[in-house]
């Protein structure tokens, strides 16, 4: 017999296992019953108990470590049930962004230990080249100067043919950059000046004078080279990290819209 196509999708297994895993509390009398006053620590929270602190602490626990664990376990446990009996969980903000927390990493878990084929990666990076291209890069020459009056002077000095090597002005910037990436442009000359650069033609020709945060340049933009996407073997990993980071944030959303359609809102105006 073949099953309705609905029951493939990822929610409904979300919504499936979250009922399984409630009435298999149910059935053990699990932890969230404020009501029992059996606190049972069997063997499989015990290893778990042990297993945490193997983890953090890169060996196992001692029998007198593992007692203690035990009793640090038991002691929130009862304070956790009387907490819950005296009802300190309602109108908890903190205690409510936490479960609410809790059950985004429910429905997202899947996508953090899935192995996207390379097809799909290769898809993702076709439908998203903008996350990965590379920063543009910038050839140029410029000459400095203090106020914009001589920069506009010696503008049609260096288009004469003047050598531009004993034009302008004396400051520690580089008269002439090659294939430079915008990040590093901007941390050099400045946010303006990388604005006026964006507006120039690239050429051979001398152009400004441009305003900076530093004061006026000339500009010979040689090359502009725009960012290109790189092939997928090179950035494997930064497209697979943002494949699982949206996609884990896109079953969070629609987890949420399909618990969030069984309520009916209401809200007073």
């Amino acid at each position: 017999m073949k099953l309705p196509s609905w029951t493939s999708e990822p929610l409904v297994h979300f919504l499936i296992a979250g009922t399984l895993i409630f009435a298999f509390f149910a059935w053990k009398g699990g932890p969230a019953d404020p009501a029992s006053r059996t606190i049972t620590i069997d063997r499989e929270q015990q290893a778990q108990l042990a297993l945490s602190f193997e983890r953090t602490m890169r060996r196992a626990p001692t029998d007198a470590e593992l007692d203690n664990l035990i009793g640090r376990h038991i002691r929130d446990e009862v304070l956790y049930r009387e907490a819950l009996r005296l009802g300190l969980d309602q109108g908890d903000a903190v205690v409510r962004r936490r479960l609410a927390q809790k059950m985004d990493m429910l429905a997202g878990s899947r996508a953090e230990t899935a192995l996207p084929s390379e097809e799909l990666l290769n898809e993702w990076l076709d439908t998203h080249p903008e996350r990965f291209v590379e920063e543009v890069k910038y050839s140029l020459d410029q000459l400095w100067f203090a106020e914009q009056g001589e920069a506009q002077a010696q503008l049609s000095l260096v288009n004469q043919g003047t050598d531009w090597r004993d034009l302008g002005e004396a400051i520690s910037l580089p008269r002439s950059v090659e294939a430079e990436a915008r990040g590093e442009l901007q941390s050099r000359f400045g946010k303006r000046f990388l604005n006026e650069i964006d507006l120039l033609e690239a050429g051979e020709e001398w152009q400004g004078p441009l305003p900076s945060g530093l004061g006026w340049h000339l500009v010979r933009l040689r090359e502009r080279q725009l960012g290109e996407v790189p092939p997928l073997e090179v950035i494997r990993q930064q497209v697979e990290n943002d494949w699982r980071n949206s996609t884990i944030e896109q079953r969070k959303e629609e987890a949420y819209q399909l618990l969030r359609d069984a309520y009916r809102i209401e809200i007073d105006r």
